[in-house]
Order: C-alpha cells, then structure tokens, then sequence
C-alpha cells in the first residue's frame, strides 16, 4: 500500500486505545455533548490518525467549464444534477478533503466520500429550518469517516447520514439522487455542465494515498465481522435501502431489474483506489440506479464489509430473485 496510507496506521497504532473514552476527546470538541450518543460502544469510535480538520473539508468550491477541465477520460466523479444543474465532483479531490459543502439549484448539499468504505453519498445539508455546513471530524467507527456539524458540532456517521454524538442525535440527513460515473461519461452527456476546480491547498492532487487499498484482503481499522456467505471484504456492492447487489454480479448481467429498481452498469471508470495515479486504476464500471419511471434513486456504492457493519440485517442480493 501506499506510504500516507501505512504511515496512517502507524500514527494510529502510536496513539493507542485510550481516545475510547470521549473523555480524552473533550479538550478537541468542547461544544459536542458526549452525554447524547446512539453509540454502543465507545470502543467503535477510533481516531484515523488526523485531528479535527486535519481532512480540510471544502465550502464554496469553485467551477470551471468541462471545455476547460484538464481530467483524465477514466478519472472517476460523483455527479449531482439537480434544478437544472449539472455538477461533477472528481475524486481526485474528495480523496483529499472527504466534504464539500456546495449549494446547486438553490439547495445546500454535502458532497461525501470515505475512501476506507468506498462510500460517497451527498445530503440535503437542511434540518429542522437549519443549515448545517460538515467538516471532518478524524473519527472513523466501522473504518467509515464521522462528519461533524459545525453548528452543534454533533458527530455524524457518513455512511448513514445520521448523528451518532451530540445535541442532534438520531438525526437524519435526505441522500440526493448522485453517482460515480467517468468524466468522459459526464462530459460526453453534459458539454455545458460544470466541475469543480482545484482546491487551493497543497495536495498531491490526483494521486491515490491509499494505493492497492481495494486489492487487500482486509480493511483498514475495522474489527468488525466480516460479510456473509463467503463475500470478500473489499468486494463494491452496489446499496439500495438495506438491499447490497455485488458489484460483479451486476456487471456480468449488465443491467438487473429486482425490487423495484433498474441497476444498470457500463464500462469505462478507473477505480480511484487501486494505482498511485487515480486515472491510471483498473476499471470497475460504472453504475446508475434508477425506479421503474426512470428517475434517479439514491443508492451507495460502498464496500461489502461496510454494508454489512451499518445493515446487520440487511438484505444480500447475490442471485435472481424468483
């Protein structure tokens, strides 16, 4: 794997066990009320190696036309089209910031990312007549990021869109409709649509810090079971609901019709996870999901262990259903 990711883990390992106690944490996060919690165990939250902000989430990101984007044809995205906009967000920037607070069609979303789950969601950042705005709390609990809400700064599980700690426990954020997809898919299908631009940090933009992450045969600060029925680990599923489709038996069908949805996958996206250049990873398809009239369904893409850590019970989709 790739030095930032094993030097990660040796700065994890260096700190030890004892940040279980939230505690240890109340000098970092003095206004979040580690009185309210949704947390079993505090053993689940362990610290990813950064602090809080040490991940730079990003607000107010600027665009550029997709004339002039300088991305690679297999270079993967996270696209929102929404109001009669058209956005795509490159992963060889979420990798480095995990957030981006942005606002398209006049709606305040969060653009996510968690490159130990594969999952990138984006949320309606409006509750109970509120904006809220995310930053990165350095936390993982299931090897997935925790987010933080820096009007409460209560904590919340990325994977789920639900605050875990805090004043706004057992809150819930609405996923908005998005996908990964190649930015020559979103080029091709949106000539006049917009990307975001370079961050203005100082990152090592469009390499992947987690090199072979998605090759390995266990996931990194995850001590959880493992999925079901023989399921690799790192396997992508593709999550509708509680439902998991894997990744291979959608792209051997190439479109699958079950539960009320259309899965459909097509070639042409890098993983951003494989090769130290992102644009350079091996393939892995892309996916849309879509209802029965054709619109657009939120749904995660996530890997197999995480699936089954944040639905215990959720339903595997391995074979046609009769």
């Amino acid at each position: 794997m790739g030095f930032l990711f094993r030097a990660m883990a040796w700065l994890f390992l260096s700190a030890g066990l004892a940040a279980a106690d939230p505690g240890f944490w109340k000098h970092e996060w003095p206004r979040t009320d580690f009185s309210r919690t949704s947390v079993k165990s505090w053993v689940e939250i362990l610290s990813g190696g950064p602090g809080k902000d040490g991940i730079p989430a990003i607000t107010g990101p600027e665009f550029r036309a997709v004339k002039g984007a300088k991305l690679s044809a297999r270079e993967p995205v996270i696209t929102v089209e929404m109001g009669g906009e058209a956005r795509a967000y490159p992963l060889r920037y979420l990798i480095w910031h995990e957030i981006v607070n942005d606002r398209i069609g006049g709606v305040p979303i969060a653009v996510t990312y968690c490159p130990l789950c594969n999952s990138a969601l984006v949320y309606d950042r409006r509750l109970r007549g509120r904006e809220l705005e995310f930053g990165v709390t350095g936390k993982l609990r299931h090897s997935d990021m925790v987010m933080y809400d820096r009007q409460t700064e209560s904590w919340w599980q990325q994977a789920l869109g639900t605050a875990i700690v805090g004043e706004l426990t057992g809150a819930e954020l609405k996923a908005v409709p998005s996908w990964m997809e190649s930015w020559e898919s979103f080029a091709t299908r949106h000539p006049k649509g917009r990307v975001m631009a370079e961050p203005r940090h100082n990152r090592p933009y469009g390499q992947n810090p987690y090199k072979g992450y998605d090759s390995s045969k266990k996931p990194f600060l995850f001590n959880g079971e493992m999925p079901p029925h023989g399921v690799p680990p790192l396997l992508r599923v593709v999550r509708v609901g509680n439902r998991a489709w894997p990744l291979t038996r959608v792209a051997e069908a190439g479109e699958i019709r079950e539960a009320g949805v259309v899965i459909s996958w097509a070639a042409g996206q890098a993983s951003a996870l494989d090769s130290a250049a992102i644009a350079k990873g091996r393939d892995v398809g892309m996916i849309r999901v879509r209802d029965k009239a054709g619109r657009d369904v939120a749904h995660d893409l996530m890997f197999a262990f995480a699936f089954h850590a944040f639905y215990p019970r959720g339903e595997w989709m391995l074979a046609e259903s009769r």
